[in-house]
């Protein structure tokens, strides 16, 4: 398969040597040092466009693949308000998308671990959700998408909570605390405290490898597919 890249940071560049290994091809790469080259002729030279950018850029990445009918994968976090407008170009022109706020397998299983034990919880009261998420000091958005993901999915879930909020402290608050650490990947933690007693499930990632195995895999389920996908489709969730 042929793939560009947009965004060749660490994560880009762990992207490409998974997707090497898999016996890809990196036809092109787009960074800031040759943002010109990002042309539909360019674009169209590849089966599908991973983009790993920032919460200013990608949704005008992801918008412009789905113009020039290119399949796009995006891990980006930070414009999901947005994320309804790229529904609905990808829908219009029959295209392919994937946007997910984090490709390992290993979060999306904690994803359904975090609304079972949420549908759980519902039925007592007494505990006090909390979520906290760590990452290294140059992610740029606050908090990160995957903390998000899980704040949404426990008020889905718990009908005493109205809505997440950083270092929120109301009752019917779900509170969000972020902390930027040196070189950590990601870590996420979701608690329940109680007067008795707590509970915890922790999600914590070693490197960057399993999310550029997940992109790199939703790459290859969208190629030659159409619509909007999301890991649940890919990993049969």
């Amino acid at each position: 398969m042929d793939i560009t890249l947009i965004g060749y940071g660490k994560m880009g560049k762990a992207v490409e040597a998974v997707a090497l290994e898999r016996k890809h091809r990196i036809v092109l790469k787009i960074d800031v040092d040759n943002a010109d080259a990002f042309t539909r002729e360019n674009l169209r030279q590849s089966q599908v466009v991973i983009e790993f950018t920032g919460p200013l850029t990608a949704f005008d990445n992801v918008m412009r693949c789905l113009q020039y009918d290119v399949p796009v994968v995006s891990g980006s976090t930070g414009w999901y308000g947005r994320l309804n407008e790229a529904k609905e170009l990808c829908a219009a022109r029959n295209g392919s998308m994937l946007c997910t706020s984090n490709f390992s397998p290993g979060v999306n299983i904690f994803f359904e671990i975090n609304r079972t034990l949420a549908r759980l919880m519902n039925r007592f009261p007494d505990y006090k959700a909390s979520i906290e998420e760590i990452h290294h000091i140059r992610k740029l958005d606050a908090p990160s998408g995957t903390a998000i993901t899980l704040a949404e999915d426990i008020l889905d879930e718990i009908s005493s909570l109205r809505r997440w909020e950083q270092d929120g402290e109301a009752p019917d608050v779900l509170p969000v605390h972020s902390i930027r650490e040196n070189e950590v990947p990601g870590t996420h933690t979701v608690k329940y405290t109680s007067a008795i007693d707590n509970i915890e499930i922790i999600h914590t990632a070693c490197s960057r490898q399993g999310f550029a195995l997940g992109a790199v895999m939703a790459a290859e389920f969208i190629h030659n597919r159409k619509g909007i996908f999301s890991m649940k489709h890919l990993l049969g969730i």
